[in-house]
């Protein structure tokens, strides 16, 4: 920055001298001075006074003797530099004095203000009871304070009960700052405060927040109404400000130019003593509602609908006349959708989206036909319910239903025979085409009675002719529809031999309300037509109404083959109805009244039918020629594709259905839409896979022949031995990673005679440098497969010479024999064995060899497969001409079964043992690599932490010494959760303890582990609350105390918060005559503070040994004894206690349980306890996320050595734990009255 200062300064004292000293170096120090104190972006001036001080050094100074020129170069290269218009440099000698401000408004009388605003602000009431305010100049703060109550009075309150306010800044150049929350605020709702601009003002160096008022003299103008600013060119400043904070709030529609871009606040500033003059924005916004960042300055802002300046009032007019009617518009569309719409279980959703829908940024019809139709066809997915634009004719009928206008006058059936003859003569075209194919042309369609009434004729003269052709072809190019009262009839002439009706179709009219089911008619005059023969329907962008209706439904029920253009989507079952009648026109909707659903149950919402054959119309007849002959062959190619699957296919079983299948379709016409070899592949492949579920049966068409296969691709030829070395090389990629992990990663499944061909070389280019690796991996992730042959080679090199291995069967159709694969005894080199881990990786690219070699590792527990599951690949592809047409069919030819379980696995492809993305495959395989190299020290440290510190040393040391042994059952652990898992299940079935568990703990849920990172302990004052929560009293008839606990603390924390202990829950019972302590729900926790519960229900007096813990971490035996010392009174000895239990009572709660029993201070009523143990310890294994829990203390207080930890309390009173309360409360009456 401070380099291109000084060289643009440079050059302006270079070429801005003169001779006579017109021109003082100063005047560039003075300027640069002007800008450091007052221009807005001084961000933008970062290094100017050093780089102005650089450009003072030089001494090339020339002249300029024009200072009007000097202020025109000034300011250009100011402007350039800084990318600023606003700067200017202006020459004014005839300024003497400084530049005059305008009188304070403190100087002015309230009569001179009034004059002022009267010439500056004006409002009317426009027609259609518009506000309009117009302001060219807005006051500041001041003036709006002291003259507010006659603004009110003559101004405000004449506009404030319009219904829509145009606020004109069209002439508005200028304006004080400090007025833009007034204008804002009347138009801002009064419950909420907002910010709406920053501003910077750079003399002062202070940024200044504008909010919206709290208060506001008089009536704010209401939310709902609409307001609209009008802006020109001359826009600028804080009128700028104002549009661009309304639009940004969306609270008013800005209309007309795009404003100045000017500043907030410009100044005109004497640079120096000089008679030069800068004009310099001193202050400028920082984004409007708090945005921060520069918005209009400079740009200006672009209104929402654009327009000269002079038209803007009349547009705003016409977009507030449009949006008065919005609410009528809304109310029209939902009455007619409720009328008429077909699809009535759309309806609620339409309705309700119309509701919810926000047209704030409706400006234009335009816009509200997208916003609609987009919100009528997001809803209801159907392309005839459609808003439009329309002339001022159009609006003024009311609803019409279409389906009562057909496009032409119904022609009037004459009486006279030979008048009728003449009639079906000249409207239906009849002729029989070279190869015997009727051609039939009629151009539209008549009502069903007059069909009724020409029926002999048209039976004669049209349909006669017709019968004894082998195909049909129906021109309906030129046919706009008609009536559709027909179409059944007509359809019935093409059902097939049933003789029973055939379900055509299924319509639902709105207006009638009425389902009605079509069906083909029983009784027709003359001969069905059928449709096996071949029906061929010609369509063009014409044909529309009842054609295009016929033509779907032909199409649909598989009867008809459609040659030609997309119909006109255009169906006379519809209405239109009126939302908005304008003068200069208006909308309407579009809503079909009648629904089509179609034999199969779909219905159809009326856009143009799509014909199976695309052509232009003036084609279509030819090309349905060229499909007619094509639909010759169908059945040979369809019979021709099932014999090869019969006599192929590497799944008999299957052969069977599939065969029946196509060859139910080809007797129903369903193949009839395929117009060429192209589509018949596509459609056969789609039914083949369909039916065996084999994503590998492909039919394709290929013009050139192939030489069709039923053996494996012969193997290629042997490179030469200088190939080799480059081939093997550009193959094979190996190498060694760290931990001696070896990797090969080769992309070609090559033949057995070509691998057994250059073995000598591949076991010394790439076999020596892994064979003596720690562990493999084998990466087939792009492997597609290819041979098969070599695959029992390439697992023999993973397993010892002998015994050989089983690797998997092969079931070959051809044959129909199953041959098993086994090891080689013999290979080139030397083997990998079969101890160390080997690593498969693999992706959806791997295919048929790479598969099988990756399942048959996996299926033998030699490797580990990870990466993506495959596709299903096959072993051996088979290639079949069908006849001798270019069609051609691929099929699997063998399968392969598992040499586990004997069943066939190639279809399903290979799932991975452990499923990550193909990327993360080899880093994952690196990892589990580490895992199993950690598994040796993971459990010889598990062992040591249980040996050391389990509760039973000799049981301890026992399970140390058999999990060393248990190594080989961890070979093939993948992750630590499972490592866990399986480390979890033996520590327990070693030891027979449920309690002794290992976890998996990831590092982003460490905080949550016992025993490692210690409870947050809550203060004194958030305890209150929760000891109310965690403790519950009671004093129950007879004055038997009820207390109940879920769970016990640690005796630290509790001794801290002891007097709110003592104060909330200790005194409700002390004074009690017997208590029931609740351990039914409490699952432990702590036993320190055990010894001090107990203390409160003996005397005070010589202490009392209540038990004896052994802890095995330090070998030590600790006594709990009675507490001399305790906060509150105790209970004593002499009150009757009774404690509860159930099958969840655990832990710490077990422990006082069996103390008071043990001790005969209490009753026990209830379940037996869960049989858990001392509070146990958590340990982390090593530098994994393994933690080990371990039982570490026991109770051996008892003379017997008797123990309540794995076997539970037994009650005195054993009885269901939801009636041991019951029992308790009625043993303590009994012990209380007697």
């Amino acid at each position: 920055m401070m380099t291109e200062w000084a060289l643009l300064l440079l050059v302006l004292l270079c070429d801005l001298a003169s001779p006579t000293q017109l021109f003082q170096p100063s005047l560039v120090l003075d300027m640069a001075k002007v800008l450091l104190d007052n221009y807005c972006f001084p961000e933008n001036l970062m290094g100017m006074q050093v780089a102005i001080e650089q450009a003072m050094k030089s001494q090339e100074i020339l002249g300029i003797s024009d200072p009007q020129t000097l202020a025109r170069v000034l300011t250009d290269g100011v402007q350039s530099y800084l990318n600023d218009p606003r700067l200017v440099i202006s020459y004014e000698p005839s300024t003497v004095e400084e530049l005059r401000q305008a009188p304070a408004p403190t100087n002015l009388s309230q009569e001179e203000l009034l004059a002022g605003l009267q010439k500056s602000i004006r409002h009317e009431v426009l027609e259609g009871n518009v506000g309009y305010l117009r302001v060219d100049d807005l006051p500041s703060q001041e003036v709006l304070s002291r003259l507010g109550t006659l603004l009110m009075t003559n101004v405000w309150k004449q506009l404030m009960g319009t219904s829509a306010l145009v606020l004109d800044l069209r002439q508005c150049p200028s304006g004080h700052v400090s007025g833009i929350p007034y204008i804002i605020s009347y138009l801002h709702p009064g419950n909420t405060v907002l910010h709406v601009d920053t501003i910077y003002n750079r003399p002062s160096n202070t940024t200044t927040e504008i909010w919206t008022l709290p208060q506001v003299l008089g009536e704010r103008y209401s939310t709902e109404k609409d307001v609209v600013v009008l802006t020109s060119s001359r826009t600028g400043g804080v009128a700028e400000d104002i549009a661009y904070i309304l639009k940004q709030m969306r609270r008013a529609i800005v209309v007309g130019e795009r404003t100045e871009g000017g500043a907030l606040d410009l100044q005109k500033l004497r640079i120096g003593q000089s008679n030069f003059f800068l004009t310099v924005p001193v202050s400028r916004s920082l984004g409007p509602l708090g945005g921060g960042s520069q918005t209009w300055e400079g740009s200006g802002v672009l209104p929402c609908v654009g327009t000269p300046a002079e038209h803007a009032l009349e547009k705003a007019l016409a977009i507030l006349t449009l949006r008065r009617a919005l609410p009528g518009v809304t109310r029209r569309l939902q009455e007619a959708l409720r009328e008429y719409y077909a699809l009535v279980d759309c309806v609620p959703a339409l309705l309700h989206r119309l509701a919810s829908m926000d047209y704030s940024t409706v400006v234009s019809e335009e816009d509200l036909v997208a916003k609609l139709n987009s919100a009528l066809q997001a809803v209801s997915e159907d392309p005839r319910l459609l808003v439009r634009a329309v002339g001022p004719r159009e609006t003024s009928l009311g609803p019409e239903a279409e389906a009562h206008e057909p496009p032409e006058a119904e022609p009037e059936v004459p009486k006279d025979e030979a008048a009728r003859q003449a009639l079906v003569d000249a409207v239906f075209q009849v002729s029989v085409l070279p190869g015997n194919v009727g051609y039939l042309r009629f151009d539209r369609f008549a009502d069903d009675s007059v069909l009724g009434a020409l029926g002999p004729y048209v039976l004669h003269q049209v349909w006669e002719p017709l019968q004894n052709t082998e195909h049909l072809i129906m021109d309906l190019r030129h046919n706009p529809g008609g009536p559709s009262s027909a179409v059944p009839l007509l359809l019935s002439y093409f059902q097939g031999s049933e003789d029973s009706p055939v379900h055509l179709f299924t319509t639902y009219d709105r207006h009638t309300n009425i389902t009605r089911e079509h069906f083909s008619r029983r009784e027709l005059l003359g001969q069905r037509y059928g449709h096996q023969r071949g029906v061929y329907l010609l369509t063009s962008h014409r044909t529309a109404t009842a054609a295009e209706e016929f033509a779907f439904l032909m199409q649909s029920l598989g009867w008809a083959t459609l040659v030609g253009e997309i119909t006109a989507g255009s169906l006379l079952h519809t209405c239109t109805v009126p939302l908005l009648d304008l003068p200069e026109g208006g909308l309407v909707i579009t809503v079909p009244v009648l629904t089509f659903i179609d034999n199969h149950g779909e219905g159809w919402l009326g856009g143009g039918v799509v014909p199976d054959a695309i052509v232009l119309a003036e084609e279509a007849l030819d090309r349905a020629r060229e499909v007619l002959e094509f639909h010759r062959s169908l059945g040979t190619l369809v019979e021709g594709t099932g014999h090869l699957l019969e006599a192929h296919y590497a799944r008999p079983e299957v052969v069977g259905h599939t065969r029946a299948l196509l060859r139910a379709k080809l007797a129903h016409g369903a193949y009839r839409t395929a117009v060429d070899l192209e589509s018949l592949a596509s459609q056969l492949t789609a039914d083949l896979q369909e039916v065996s579920e084999d994503h590998r049966l492909l039919v394709f068409h290929s013009p050139e022949e192939l030489v069709a296969e039923e053996m494996p691709l012969p193997p290629p030829a042997i490179p030469s031995p200088e190939e080799l070395s480059y081939l093997i090389e550009a193959l094979f990629k190996t190498d060694v990673l760290p931990g001696r992990l070896g990797y090969l990663r080769f992309d070609a499944m090559a033949e057995l005679e070509t691998v057994k061909a250059i073995g000598p070389q591949l076991v010394q280019l790439v076999w020596q440098r892994l064979v003596d690796t720690a562990a493999l991996v084998v990466d087939l992730r792009y492997n597609p497969g290819s041979y098969s042959s070599a695959v029992p080679l390439l697992c023999s090199y993973f397993f010892e010479a002998e015994p050989r291995q089983h690797l998997y069967s092969v079931f070959d159709r051809a044959t129909s024999s199953i041959t098993e694969v086994w090891t080689l005894p013999q290979v080139a080199g030397q083997r990998y064995g079969s101890q160390k881990d080997l690593y498969v990786l693999m992706s959806h690219t791997s295919g048929s060899a790479a598969e099988a070699f990756a399942h048959t590792m996996q299926d033998l527990q030699r490797a580990t497969i990870i990466g993506e599951p495959t596709a299903g690949g096959t072993l051996s592809v088979g290639i079949y001409q069908v006849g001798s047409s270019p069609l051609y069919a691929s099929m699997p030819t063998q399968m392969a079964l598992s040499a586990t379980t004997g069943e066939a696995w190639d279809l399903a492809g290979v799932e991975p043992d452990i499923t990550v993305p193909m990327s993360e495959a080899l880093s994952t395989a690196q990892d589990i690599v580490a895992l199993r190299a950690k598994v040796p020290t993971v459990l010889q440290t598990a062992g040591k932490l249980v040996a050391d510190n389990y509760a039973s040393p000799e049981l301890g040391a026992k399970m140390a010494a058999k999990l060393s042994g248990l190594q080989s059952h961890y070979a093939r652990v993948t992750s630590e959760a499972a490592l866990a898992e399986m480390l979890g299940a033996d520590l327990q079935m070693l030891s027979g303890d449920p309690h002794l568990k290992t976890a998996h703990i990831p590092e982003d849920a460490k905080d949550r582990i016992p025993g490692i990172v210690p409870m947050q302990i809550p203060s004194p004052e958030a305890f209150a609350d929760l000891i109310k929560f965690s403790f519950h009293t009671n004093v129950l008839e007879d004055n038997i105390g009820y207390l109940r606990f879920d769970m016990f603390g640690d005796c630290e924390l509790l001794t801290q918060v002891s007097e709110l202990l003592v104060q909330h829950i200790w005194k409700e019972i002390v004074h009690t005559d017997a208590m029931v302590i609740d351990m039914r729900f409490n699952i432990g926790g702590p036993t320190s503070s055990i010894s001090a519960l107990c203390s409160y229900f003996f005397d005070e007096g010589l202490p009392i040994l209540l038990d004896k813990i052994y802890s095995r971490p330090n070998d030590s035996v600790t006594e709990l004894w009675t507490r001399t010392h305790l906060a509150g009174e105790r209970y004593g000895s002499k009150k009757s206690v009774a404690i509860l239990t159930s099958s969840v009572t655990a832990g710490a709660a077990e422990e006082f349980t069996y103390i008071m029993k043990r001790l005969g201070r209490a009753l026990v009523i209830g379940e037996v306890t869960s049989g858990g143990c001392q509070p146990p310890q958590t340990y982390h294994v090593d530098d994994t996320h393994l933690y080990i829990t371990i039982p570490t203390a026991r109770s051996v207080g008892a003379a017997d050595g008797s123990s309540w930890e794995g076997v539970g309390v037994t009650p005195h009173v054993l009885v269901p734990a939801e009636v041991a309360l019951a029992r308790a409360q009625e043993m303590l009456q009994q012990d209380l009255q007697g």
